[in-house]
């Protein structure tokens, strides 16, 4: 029986793998979609024109779309890339459940949300979320929640490459609701 190493950090739980891991990606796209909603999590580059088309109606009189991609750096320290992995099946059911209730509480028209998984190069589209809704407040609103619990609740974890092939797993967010992981946060992830 292989035993695990502990966590390097006591206090932190982790649910981190070894540096050697390797996560297996799928190689289609899953996708689970409504009338109203399209959630899309895909090792293939991602069509922000096709959520784009889909959330379009003739009721609404806003679309709103956020493209989120990799940056060259974090906490000073340049990214040559990301990787991302998930555990699919619940990620997609998650993800639904944040657009079903987006769509309730913003009143929105439709919603699509799609994640790369794999390997993301810098300036590469990571996510992108298209909205629309009957009027632009409640389309941005609901955009910027998406994001922000797409970050905090999808069991979406990404492998941040950095210059010199040093890397390290994190949960796929920046901090709470918007704000930078500070260094603090980095302490006891496993580094590769």
């Amino acid at each position: 029986m292989e035993k695990k190493a502990p966590s390097p950090n006591p206090t932190m739980a982790s649910t981190t793998e070894p540096p050697t891991f390797t996560p297996s990606i799928p190689t289609e796209a899953t996708i689970k979609t409504t009338e109203d909603i399209y959630i899309e999590l895909t090792p293939h580059d991602l069509d922000a024109r096709a959520l784009t088309t889909f959330v379009r109606s003739p009721s609404a009189g806003a679309t709103v779309l956020f493209i989120g991609t990799t940056r060259d750096s974090f906490n000073d320290q340049p990214v040559s890339g990301l990787a991302y992995t998930s555990y699919t099946p619940l990620a997609k059911n998650t993800l639904f459940k944040i657009a079903t209730d987006i769509l309730a509480k913003h009143a929105c028209t439709k919603i699509a949300i799609s994640h790369k998984l794999g390997d993301c190069p810098v300036g590469e589209e990571s996510i992108v979320i298209a909205v629309s809704a009957p009027h632009r407040k409640a389309a941005w609103l609901a955009g910027e929640e998406a994001l922000e619990l797409t970050k905090e609740k999808a069991e979406i974890w990404k492998l941040e490459r950095f210059e010199g092939g040093e890397g390290v797993w994190r949960a796929n967010r920046d901090g709470q609701m918007g704000t930078k992981v500070g260094e603090g946060e980095e302490m006891g992830l496993p580094r590769m």
